[in-house]
């Protein structure tokens, strides 16, 4: 027998917590994907430093 006994509110928490702790792994694991697919994907990145690009440019690649 045990020398405390669990209340039925202290049960029912607990399965509350676990589906919370599981739905934030699951959050977690989306973003994390997610960030990693974008970066693979995004390959050579120019950053932003005032000077226009030929990329940009009117009349590029045409």
């Amino acid at each position: 027998m045990a020398l405390k006994v669990e209340h039925e509110i202290h049960q029912r928490r607990s399965g509350r917590n676990m589906g919370v702790a599981i739905c934030l792994v699951g959050f977690v694991a989306i973003v994390l994907g997610l960030t990693v697919v974008k970066v693979q994907q995004i390959g050579a990145v120019q950053g932003f430093d005032h000077v226009v690009r030929p990329e940009l440019a009117a009349g590029a690649g045409e």
